[in-house]
């Protein structure tokens, strides 16, 4: 150290030891209290401090990435954290595209070092998914991630039995994953079957399973000699049945990279064995089983009399099945082209071909016949409401179907209904424009009418009280014999207050059932607010002057000359009028009340895809989730 009156400089041999100098310095300094001016301190390494505050306090800007150039990604992670930065070069400089963060939690934060820079490649391959598949992307790490991430030639072990009733039968799969982790799975087969049947039936299973879990190494195991047989090329199938079954497991088993199939003795297949016959012999409504019985209503090979029907369906199905099936193309290359682009928005579930929709995730592609009797089931069905060529063919969509020229065959169904030209509407220009009044919440606000007299039905009923929620267009409907103030008080109780809670408000006509004492002294009990339309301008109430021309529309149409029975078909008509899409909502009462969509007929005839595939443990989730996003719907 040199001091100078009242400078001091201190000085170091070598460059390594400097810091350790100036710690010593500074430390004497607080020993005796001597104090420094900051303004006359000098540093060497100033000038880099000065490039470092540069740094920090000019952000850098993201980059845009040049279509088919190669991007860098660096990963970086700590004890409660990971992160990535996508990388590109320009003339040497390296420039950010995009930054991805995460906060590590629960097990995560106990990954080992090497776990959490694979996490972090991976959750970043999933945020940036467009520019791994745009581009090529480079990890720069000083890791072996490449010996981590590779996929190990690992197999899967499928243990499968079968089990027939005189009625139906039972298939058990136990698949056993490399870490030795058993999956379980009961299979009912809702149909008459023979043994060798069940046992092809659980084979299927087994590798439809094994398939869906990514597995690409497979050893099967069975009890059943005859179907181990088959399968290994030592006895021939006979009969139709058992060769479609055998070329269906030959079609699957050619999946995976590596397939054998062993013969095991009956006591090794104990655990596969009852649960075979536990499906077969469950009983409906009993106690829940330990693993989930899952029901296949028809075989998986079609018998001889649904070959036909296969056949037909597949005339517009068939060259994008066997593109997707088997990579088959036609040698017409303009031809070729079309295939691919259309077959990319569809795709094959347990051998049922599916399109991607746009408003729903699948649709059940179906033949001309079956899409027909949708048509028809949702026009004039029980719950048809003879819809106009749109709405029907937008139903159908919502009942998860789809089939080609949907709409062309919409308007001629609905062209060639003689109730729906019969009844169809005449053009009148109403003197002025409906009056439209808010509502601030659901069920709040309900305009209330009355209808009659009308053809005397059973009980003499000549009546009906519509009562309509401004904001779902939800309606409550009800025949009355007598229309009194007495009769209207016990319909909104019984249909409103009861059900949807003590509204805000009732918008009603100047009818001496609403404009009375009786009815006044009720609302004011309950707090309800009584407005009525003026005689001038009955349009006031116009919500409910529209259901009520909606709902007896339809009534006509499915009614024709009974036109007594109008009380016994109000429930099927009002079914339809709350499950079908308003115009004003863009969606339909049903929706809006209970945020998803009702089953209808149509779907339980023709089997649409979240009846297949239904499963009381997901549908749970899937209603809570609706729940959660039902109030964004509303708004």
């Amino acid at each position: 150290m040199e001091v100078y009156v009242d400078d001091m400089l201190v000085k170091s041999t070598l460059p390594e030891g400097h810091i350790d100098d100036l710690h010593e310095t500074f430390k004497t300094l607080r020993k005796y209290g001597m104090k420094l001016n900051p303004a006359k301190c000098a540093f060497e390494c100033e000038g880099a401090f000065e490039q470092l505050k540069k740094y920090l306090t000019s952000t850098p800007l993201l980059s845009r990435a040049v279509p088919g150039e190669a991007l860098y990604l660096y990963l970086t992670v700590s004890s409660m954290a990971i992160s990535a930065a996508l990388i590109r070069e320009e003339d040497g400089v390296q420039k950010p595209v995009y930054f991805v963060s995460r906060a590590l939690r629960g097990a995560e934060e106990r990954y080992p070092q090497m776990e959490k820079l694979a996490f972090a490649l991976i959750v970043a391959s999933r945020k940036l998914r467009p520019y791994f598949q745009a581009h090529t992307i480079r990890v720069l790490t000083e890791y072996t991630l490449k010996k981590v991430l590779r996929k190990k030639d690992e197999t899967w072990v499928i243990s499968v039995d079968g089990s027939s009733t005189r009625k139906n039968g039972g298939a058990g799969v136990i698949l056993i994953t490399p870490d030795g982790e058993e999956l379980c799975s009961s299979l009912r087969l809702e149909f008459k079957t023979t043994n060798n049947e069940a046992e092809y039936e659980a084979v299927l299973a087994g590798l439809g399973l094994a398939r869906e879990m990514g597995a690409d190494f497979v050893e099967l195991r069975s009890d059943s000699q005859v179907v181990v047989g088959h399968i290994r090329g030592e006895f021939e199938a006979r009969g139709s049945k058992m060769k479609q079954y055998l070329s269906k497991v030959q079609d699957l088993q050619n999946t995976f990279k590596k397939f054998c199939i062993m013969k095991i003795l009956q006591e090794e297949n104990e655990k596969a064995d009852q649960l075979a016959r536990k499906a077969s012999t469950a009983v409906s409504g009993a106690e829940e089983p330990e693993v989930p019985i899952q029901v296949l209503p028809r075989p998986t090979v079609p018998g001889t009399v649904s070959v036909s029907v296969t056949e037909t369906v597949s005339e517009w199905q068939r060259s994008i099945r066997e593109y997707l099936e088997q990579g088959t193309l036609p040698s017409d290359k303009k031809a070729a082209t079309q295939i691919k682009i259309k077959a990319a928005r569809f795709t094959i579930i347990n051998g049922v071909l599916y399109k991607r929709g746009f408003m729903l995730p699948l649709l059940k592609c179906i033949s001309k016949e079956e899409g027909d009797y949708v048509l028809h089931e949702i026009h004039e069905g029980i719950c048809g409401s003879h819809s106009g060529a749109r709405v029907l063919a937008h139903k159908a969509v919502r009942a998860d179907f789809y089939w080609p020229n949907m709409n062309r065959d919409s308007v001629q169904m609905v062209r060639n209904c003689d109730k729906c030209q019969r009844f169809a509407n005449i053009a009148k220009q109403p003197p002025e424009d409906l009056s439209s009044i808010s509502s601030p919440w659901p069920f709040s606000q309900w305009g209330v009418d009355i209808v009659g007299s009308l053809p005397r039905g059973k009980g003499g009923v000549r009546f009906a009280v519509v009562a309509v929620d401004y904001f779902t267009k939800w309606a409550e409907v009800e025949a009355l014999v007598n229309i009194t103030a007495k009769s209207i008080e016990r319909f909104l109780w019984k249909n409103v207050v009861c059900r949807y809670g003590i509204p805000h408000a009732f918008v009603t006509e100047n009818g001496k059932q609403f404009d009375c004492e009786s009815f006044r002294e009720w609302c004011a009990k309950l707090n309800i607010r009584n407005y009525y339309s003026s005689p001038a301008h009955p349009q006031a109430n116009g919500q409910v002057e529209v259901t009520n021309k909606t709902i007896f529309k339809i009534l006509k149409k499915k009614l024709g000359d009974r036109k007594g029975d109008w009380a016994d078909d109000l429930p099927e008509v009002l079914w339809a009028y709350r499950t079908t899409k308003r115009i004003p909502t863009e969606e339909s009462p049903y929706a809006l009340a209970f945020g998803t969509v009702a089953v209808i007929p149509t779907e339980i005839g023709s089997g649409s895809y979240r009846v297949e595939s239904f499963h009381s443990e997901t549908n749970d989730e899937g209603l809570k989730l609706h729940l959660d996003l039902l109030q964004e719907k509303r708004d």
